[in-house]
């Protein structure tokens, strides 16, 4: 295997993992703002509001794009075992 194709091989699977996590991150972010700000607001500093708010957001996240998070995952490997003989050889 060159280093070329090692490096190409590894970005592949980069960029694969930022498009599987972004929705996660995603809404963990716009979530943890907006709780952060009516926290602010209310001046109610409880920890447990944030991390309930996030795993909620996180489960329905789970829930609308999981299926495709798992299809992408499934087509990069299935992918990657057919090239193993052409990258080894």
């Amino acid at each position: 295997m060159s280093p070329e194709t090692a490096i190409t091989e590894l970005q592949g699977a980069l960029q694969l993992a930022l498009m599987v996590a972004a929705p996660l991150l995603i809404a963990t972010l716009i979530v943890g703002v907006v709780i952060g700000l009516l926290q602010a607001a209310t001046q109610i500093n409880e920890a447990s509001v944030a991390f309930i708010a996030k795993f909620i957001a996180l489960a329905v996240v789970l829930a609308l794009a999981g299926p495709w998070m798992l299809g992408r995952l499934t087509e990069y490997t299935a992918a990657l075992i057919q090239r193993i003989p052409s990258v080894l050889g």
